[in-house]
């Protein structure tokens, strides 16, 4: 039985990474959150009863020292960090705090790593769970176009610039010191459960309480939405057969305009387009993601299977509850 810390499992993808790991799997987990305002237990609600000798909450910083260091001395045979400052408007209000967090957690969790399992581990494995947003933008004109494993790191904001010198210490650790790192990119994960800063539950709030939808610039951003329980299922993949050292993007190919989003949001809740409100573009704004998964899917076989429309009507079924 393998023992796996999750750090960021209150939040949105963690706990669905958390709930499909306990139920498919027969690991245990420890879960630990420091619980900002985007970590919430109730996404686990029910967890610690259904799964009482493999899931425990441990309320911590991952920047603790001390409290990282207890865990690792209790035996650990995976990490797999979540934990992450994600909003990017946030992220251009208060870059030290992206910093402190994305940067300067993971370096303790690569430390604690290190120091615990040694230069030469054995069935030890660092998921560093990045974003495809430290690859920065790609061009409207060449849709064809996607990011790979080997496209340039070039990130446009505080957050994607925090996430890439967090995959790049990852790194290092591994080239340094032998840690049995893989560093895994994915697209704009939606689904149950995310706070509602993030544009999916943004709108679907919004639109029903009939409020104005904010649009950032002219809406034609276009991004790469992944069901979030399809994350969960690459992560595991690359847990199962990832080879260390490795970056693996986790993508569903599916682009779609922010504007042709929202519009779909509101034709499924049968609310007018006369809510969307153009508001000034965000600073740093990437036009483009767009990410290729052939890299995972030629390993594992491993594909994004949800259906769109079904899965968003789902969310906002949640959302509505």
């Amino acid at each position: 039985m393998k023992k796996i810390l999750v750090t960021g499992g209150a939040g949105f993808i963690g706990s669905n990474f958390i709930k499909f790991m306990l139920k498919h799997t027969d690991c245990q987990i420890i879960n630990i959150d420091k619980l900002t305002y985007a970590g919430n237990l109730d996404n686990l609600s029910g967890i610690e009863k259904l799964y009482t000798n493999r899931y425990k909450f441990v309320k911590a910083d991952i920047n603790d020292n001390d409290a990282i260091g207890e865990l690792f001395v209790n035996g650990l045979d995976i990490v797999v960090n979540f934990a992450a400052e994600s909003h990017v408007d946030r992220s251009i209000e208060t870059p030290d705090l992206f910093a402190r967090t994305n940067i300067m957690g993971t370096l303790v969790l690569l430390q604690n790593a290190q120091k615990s399992w040694g230069n030469t581990p054995i069935d030890k494995l660092f998921i560093q769970i990045s974003t495809d947003e430290v690859y920065g933008s790609l061009p409207e004109d060449k849709l064809k176009e996607r990011f790979t494993e080997n496209s340039p790191i070039n990130p446009s904001s505080p957050y994607s610039a925090s996430k890439a010198a967090a995959d790049m210490l990852a790194m290092s650790f591994y080239q340094t010191y032998g840690l049995p790192v893989i560093i895994t990119r994915c697209s704009n994960n939606y689904g149950p459960n995310q706070f509602p800063e993030k544009l999916i539950p943004l709108i679907i709030s919004k639109a029903l309480n009939d409020e104005p939808l904010p649009v950032y610039g002219d809406g034609q951003n276009i991004r790469d939405w992944i069901y979030v329980e399809d994350n969960a299922k690459a992560v595991n993949e690359i847990i199962n057969q990832g080879i260390i050292g490795n970056v693996y993007n986790i993508g569903a190919e599916n682009e779609i305009k922010n504007i042709d989003l929202i519009k779909q949001i509101l034709d499924i809740l049968n609310k007018p387009y006369t809510l969307i409100h153009y508001v000034e573009d965000r600073l740093g704004h990437d036009r483009r993601y767009a990410i290729s998964a052939a890299k995972l899917n030629a390993l594992t076989g491993w594909s994004a299977l949800s259906d769109f429309t079904e899965k968003l009507t789902l969310t906002i079924e949640h959302y509505k509850k």
